[in-house]
Formats: structure tokens, sequence, C-alpha cells
């Protein structure tokens, strides 16, 4: 009767086991359980980053998947809260706008260890370990045709500053380098000051406010960002003189494309941020489904725009749609 009993109890144990594994099958198989992917950007006080962040999300949706967007407003601390959140509320995968090149490693990588892919839009960190992918848009080449054409419209002599973005941010450095690949081989055009404004625009319009104190001589500025270029160009039209400094861009803004049609600023650099984020949401889709080749740095091409084609485009891109 003992050894019976002990026969029945591991049966009861083994069905009961079985019953949880199929229960654990059925569980990981069932269409009703989608996967979630999380929208981390450096901030959404900007519109540029808005576009980015709901694209994006938008497009994961479209795919068949659960988002959410988390904002990091430009704090590193943040962003290391919101890849806790993320991995610990099961996000499967994370599109990526990083707040800082050396400081968000360790957030990407953590979320590595915890099989978690993570795929950068626009901003680059300084690992190609840590990322899945990167897509990023092509700043350097993108500023060295404004550059040119900054060198064409000041006729090669003038006075200038730069506003410089954020100094963490490997694009306000290849956006500046490119940008003076060009420039610096002209001794007629000289840069009186260089100053950062956090590509926010309410910080250039503070800082080309000292500028124009300073240096009352400037004829032109170059801005890192179109926010930034809207700050500058609203504290020349408070000093009365809009009309004597030219304003170059970059990144395609709706107000700026406005402004370029309007002639007050001159010219920026087309991003395309719709690009960026729906092919960081492909890549996820595709990781999911299995694929696990993929380019370390996608590069997307940055196009100039002036007075002579911005009826092409249109904030954030171009009219024709190509941009998917």
């Amino acid at each position: 009767m003992k050894r019976l009993l002990v026969i029945k109890n591991i049966f009861t144990a083994l069905l009961f086991a079985f019953i949880l594994f199929l229960n654990g099958c059925k569980s990981a198989s069932s269409p009703g359980r989608k996967k979630k992917v999380a929208v981390i950007v450096s901030t959404l006080n900007n519109p540029w980053f808005v576009v980015l962040a709901q694209t994006a999300a938008t497009k994961a949706q479209s795919l068949g998947y659960e988002t959410k967007i988390f904002d990091s407003q430009n704090n590193t601390s943040l962003e290391a809260d919101n890849f806790e959140n993320a991995i610990a509320s099961g996000y499967n995968a994370i599109l990526f706008n990083p707040t800082d090149a050396d400081g968000s490693v360790v957030n990407v990588l953590k979320a590595k260890a915890a099989g978690v892919p993570v795929f950068c839009m626009d901003r680059e960190v300084n690992s190609t370990e840590a990322a899945t992918s990167q897509i990023l848009s092509d700043n350097y080449s993108g500023c060295v045709a404004i550059g040119k054409y900054f060198v064409e419209q000041m006729k090669k002599k003038g006075n200038y500053a730069e506003i410089l973005g954020l100094v963490g941010d490997n694009n306000t450095w290849n956006r500046s380098k490119g940008f003076h690949s060009v420039v610096d081989f002209y001794p007629g055009l000289k840069m009186v000051a260089q100053q950062s404004a956090d590509f926010d625009r309410n910080k250039a319009m503070e800082v080309m406010e000292s500028l124009l104190q300073a240096h009352p001589e400037i004829n032109a500025v170059f801005c890192g960002n179109d926010a930034m270029a809207s700050g500058a160009y609203q504290a020349l039209v408070a000093a009365g003189k809009a009309g004597d400094v030219k304003v170059f861009g970059f990144d395609g803004a709706e107000d700026v494309v406005n402004s370029i049609k309007d002639k007050k600023i001159v010219a920026t650099g087309m991003q395309f941020p719709k690009v960026m984020a729906a092919t960081a949401a492909t890549y996820a889709d595709e990781y999911f489904k299995g694929t696990r080749d993929f380019p370390k740095k996608m590069p997307v091409a940055v196009e100039l725009v002036t007075q002579a084609n911005v009826n092409d485009y249109m904030g954030y891109g171009k009219k024709d749609n190509a941009q998917k």
C-alpha cells in the first residue's frame, strides 16, 4: 500500500509538471501576447525629437507591438531610470535617442546584458559593441554642404559666431567639424565667438544676445540645430539686426523651413527623423523574427535646404514623401 502511494504521488507530480509545461508553451506562443517596444528619447522639449519619438512609436505599433515613449529630459540620470523601468517592465526592444555619447553607453550595455536589443536613432553612443545598430544622420557631410554655402553667401569674408549644441553629443562636434573643414580655409572669414546653447532655443536666444553685445560686428551665425537658429534669429529681431546677420541652422524643423521661405533664415541641413525612426522600428521587428546581422552604423544623408530649393521640402522631410 505504501509503495502504491509513493508511485501515485510521483505520477501526480509528473502530471502536474507536464501541465505546467504545456501551459508555458501555450503562453509563450499565444498570439495575444504582444511584444513591447520602448522608445527612449533625449528630450520632448524640441519638436524635432517629438517627431522622432512619435514616428518610432507609430511604426512599431503598425508592426504589431505595444509601445511607450520615455522622455529623458536631456538628463543621463533620468535616462538610466528609463532604461531600468523599460527592462523591469518587460520591454523586448528599445529604440533609443541618447543624451550623451559616452554617458549613455552603460545604459545600452545594461539592456544588452538583459537580452534587450537597442537601436540608436540620430545620436550615437561611443561603443561598437553596445547597441545592436545605430541609425545616424551623416552630420559631417551635411555640414560640409552648409559650410560651402556659407562661404558663398558670405562672399568669403566677414565675422561670424558659432552656437554649439550639447558638448557631450557627438552630433555637436561632427557638425562643427564638417562646417570648419570648409570655412577654415578662407582667412577672410573670422570666427569671433564659439559658445554652447545645448540645442535649446531659449538658451540660444540668450547666447545670441550676449554675443551681439560683445561682438556687434558679427555678420553671420552658424547654429548646430534649428531650435538654436530660431532662438538666435529671435534675438536678432529684438536687437534690430535681423537684416544684418545671416543665420544658418541644421535639422530641417518646420519653423525654420518656413523661415527660409520667408527669407529670414538663410539655410539649414535637412535631416530625416522619420526615416531614422522607421528604420529603427523595422530593425526591431526583424530582430524579433530572427535577424541578427545589422549594420553597426547606418548613415542617413542630410540635404542642404536654401531659398532656391525650399519649396521641395516641408518640416522634417521632402514633399514627395520619399521617406516612409
